[in-house]
């Protein structure tokens, strides 16, 4: 007599353990999903000792074919560098206006400024480049110092008021109330006048504040106020302000002007990188 015990309705085997009058039948699992378990056991044995594995004191065990991820990674870093070398060469070795217009080398040097841009610039001119009060936008048609990718290169080179560089772009906006060069009246009348070439409101055209600007001020941003690149003076008759538009900040900056600086980056990144940053920031949109 078999001491089995035999579930009455399925006619299977029970394990023997009982909850609540609920018995668990004894159902093996399928032989192939038992070959495949202890195949995958075999497997991960057999790996362990091919590849690095194994915590010992000085590292890992290497493994029988001594190769490692972080290895093939210095192999592929090591050959992506001299893919890189060849054209960084060429940059070097290319005047910037050259290397933008050349379609392949011009890419390949973009795509390095944009790296270099979000580390050295963002700061400044902000991840899209839009600027700020008291840093330009890049992506207009404005320059300061001009838009061309020659004077984009000269001015990441040397910087602008930047005492390091004897080469730098300079230019001083004279303190024209802090240092009582014109009265308060005076700077009242001509910030209206500079504030009547945009449409800013509160600005009057009137012949007091055109004659003060003529005498004051139009040696740098030129007579008719469209400003002097070679002179780094803004134009006055647009809608991009620097440092705000409005008739407040136009009386404030005439009173005692905010002088920004900019480093000089040849130094600190070399030519290479800085021919690749001119030819990221003219091909924004706002290079001429």
């Amino acid at each position: 007599m078999s001491d089995k015990d035999i579930d009455e309705l399925s006619g299977v085997e029970t394990t023997g353990h009982e909850w609540d009058g609920i018995k668990e039948l004894n159902n093996p699992l399928p032989r192939w999903w038992l070959w495949t378990f202890y195949g995958c056991i075999v497997v991960a044995l057999v790996t362990s000792l091919v590849y690095p594995a194994w915590p010992i004191v000085a590292g890992g065990t290497p493994g029988l074919l001594h190769s490692s991820t972080r290895g093939e990674l210095n192999k592929d870093l090591a050959a992506a560098k001299t893919a890189q070398s060849a054209n960084l060469d060429k940059i070097a070795a290319t005047p910037v206006a050259q290397i933008a217009a050349d379609p392949e080398l011009s890419k390949f040097a973009s795509a390095g400024g944009a790296s270099f841009f979000k580390v050295y610039c963002t700061q400044c001119h902000g991840t899209g480049a839009e600027g700020g009060v008291g840093y330009p936008n890049l992506n207009d048609d404005e320059w300061l110092w001009g838009g061309s990718i020659d004077q984009i290169y000269t001015t990441i080179l040397h910087g602008a008021r930047d005492p390091n560089d004897k080469d730098t772009h300079f230019n001083m906006m004279p303190n024209f109330g802090t240092d009582k060069l014109l009265t308060y009246q005076q700077i009242d009348s001509v910030a209206a006048y500079v504030a009547s070439l945009s449409g800013i409101q509160g600005g009057a055209n009137t012949p007091d504040g055109a004659k003060i600007f003529v005498d004051n001020c139009a040696s740098c941003h030129g007579a008719d106020g469209k400003g002097k690149a070679e002179r780094g003076a803004p134009d006055l008759t647009d809608q991009i302000w620097l440092y705000r538009g409005s008739l407040a900040a136009i009386i404030a900056q005439i009173t005692h002007p905010q002088q920004g600086t900019m480093p000089s980056w040849g130094p600190r990144l070399g030519d290479t990188t800085v021919k690749e940053l001119a030819v990221y920031v003219h091909g924004l949109g706002g290079g001429k």
